[in-house]
């Protein structure tokens, strides 16, 4: 999908996964503006032999996904990942999944972590943003980025609902042609 000329200051990417018969398909949103309904680009794949869901150590079985697919895609433009789950696990900045790949990426690109539930060993490292007209926030928490402005684009990002359009449709994506 080509656009118009824009600012290219500002790229952004967001993953999801979803796990099916041993297998995961990770999908990827690439778009240049926390407004943006659409992607600029969508990059997706599906892994064999996933690690089963240990508790607490979640990222031993999405990071491998994400780390694989980004081999797709020119991480040298990207300004900001997106990721859902938690940075950290606690307010001792235990890693989880964000913190884990922003270690990863040599701390050069922020983490957001947007999560639909809530962790109830964090408390002072989570943000959350309230959208729509929903009673439910979503969770936000941030590595390599201040938590308030993290918090104001998941806020900002375009939708009328709890979810934001785009990352509706990255969990649509993964599901679909599971």
């Amino acid at each position: 999908m080509k656009r118009g000329l824009r600012d290219e200051t500002i790229m952004i990417l967001a993953f999801d996964s979803y796990y099916f018969d041993n297998k995961a398909k990770t999908v990827a949103l690439q778009f240049a503006d926390w407004q943006d309904a659409e992607p600029i680009a969508v990059y997706s794949e599906i892994l064999q032999g996933i690690a089963e869901y240990e508790p607490g150590n979640f990222y031993k079985r999405e990071l491998p996904c994400i780390l694989s697919l980004m081999k797709q895609i020119d991480l040298s433009k990207i300004t900001c990942i997106i990721i859902d789950g938690f940075v950290y696990l606690d307010d001792d900045k235990t890693h989880g999944l964000g913190g884990h790949l922003y270690s990863v990426l040599e701390v050069k690109t922020p983490v957001i972590g947007v999560a639909k539930t809530n962790f109830a060993t964090i408390e002072k490292l989570k943000a959350p943003v309230y959208r729509g007209e929903s009673k439910n926030p979503l969770f936000v928490t941030a590595i390599g980025l201040a938590l308030n402005d993290s918090a104001r684009n998941i806020q900002a990002m375009h939708g009328t609902y709890r979810m934001p359009t785009l990352l509706q449709k990255l969990d649509g994506l993964t599901k679909a042609d599971g």
